[in-house]
């Protein structure tokens, strides 16, 4: 399977993160299935003129494209033209050769979430008019419009989080080249289920602090940071804690709060990403399937019942209180 990687307008955190995959390598665990790039702007030798031909190799139909992979939102400004992105060159813009390749492809891949929705890079006054790949933050179409289809007959496969995951990339990739990925795969937002079926909250280190309701106060606590600090991993889709970043880290287990990255529009939560924005003291950012009524309940009757070691720890930078040692029944 071939892929052609691009780089359109972003941080490269993707490519980055995809790089810093270990046990195996994303070399060892592509090449072993047989995927290659074309191109990709990082670990490719090919410069100007060769890359040139690539794109034209491409366009033509003299090379067969099985994969677009764009990282990266598309500048579709000023006024629609693309230009304040060029592929140097070329004399044509990034959007243009988006949406003269994309039609090539095989599948089209969004990595991460400016890709995806705009991301970060359409923050604020978006002064480029920054758009996904195939959505402008919730709203379907971007720089393709909401009804296009890969060669596949899939919409673009929106494989979001800021950075994105390495694994959910890789997957992503493998799927498709077993021809396991269909559009029952893919979520409302068309982001893989493997990964989008989960929430960050599943496996987190702090859902002991959580199910009491032992709250963090500053960051530096290890107590849950949903009530206090702005964490949003109830409500936020991916496996991050399930399957953490190399077998070992996610955002939560090194003490700050899921932003939900994964989800459109994430860069414009309306307060500080540290923040829990209440209403009569109840959090905002509830479980979405979790009435109201029912969280006060809840954490009312879970404070109240909260062990003496989970509350003072909640409040620590470190575990101040183990658990208690209890000796089997019928021994002295």
């Amino acid at each position: 399977m071939k892929v052609l990687w691009l780089q359109a307008a972003g941080c490269g955190g993707c490519t980055m993160s995809l790089l810093c995959a270990e046990s195996p390598n994303v070399f060892d665990t592509l090449g072993g299935a047989g995927i290659e790039f074309l191109w990709h702007p990082t670990v490719s030798l090919e410069t100007g003129a060769e890359v040139r031909a690539i794109f034209e190799a491409i366009e033509s139909g003299e090379i067969a494209l099985d994969v677009l992979a764009v990282e990266g939102s598309i500048a579709r400004g000023p006024r629609g033209t693309g230009k304040f992105q060029m592929v140097s060159g070329t004399g044509r813009s990034m959007l243009d050769w988006v949406v003269s390749l994309a039609p090539k492809a095989r599948h089209v891949v969004a990595v991460g979430t400016c890709a995806t929705y705009g991301g970060v890079t359409s923050a604020g006054g978006n002064p480029s008019d920054a758009v996904g790949v195939q959505y402008d933050g919730a709203l379907p179409g971007g720089a393709l419009p909401a009804e296009f289809r890969s060669g596949s007959g899939l919409p673009v496969i929106n494989v979001a989080g800021c950075p994105t995951h390495p694994d959910w990339v890789t997957e992503t990739l493998l799927l498709l080249n077993e021809g396991a990925l269909g559009a029952e795969d893919l979520d409302a937002f068309g982001r893989p289920l493997f990964y989008a079926k989960h929430l960050v909250h599943h496996g987190c280190s702090k859902n002991e602090f959580y199910e009491y309701k032992a709250s963090a106060v500053e960051l530096s606590d290890i107590g849950c940071m949903m009530e206090n600090l702005g964490c949003i991993g109830t409500q936020a889709v991916g496996d991050c804690n399930i399957r953490p970043w190399n077998g070992d880290g996610s955002c939560t287990s090194g003490g700050y709060p899921c932003i939900n990255c994964t989800a459109p529009e994430f860069e414009e939560p309306r307060h500080a990403f540290t923040e829990t924005p209440k209403i009569a003291g109840i959090p905002v950012g509830l479980p979405t399937d979790m009435p109201k009524a029912w969280f006060m309940a809840l954490a009312s009757l879970s404070k109240a019942a909260t062990p003496e070691r989970i509350a003072k720890n909640a409040v620590a930078d470190r575990v101040e209180v183990t658990p208690t040692i209890r000796k089997p029944k019928g021994r002295r």
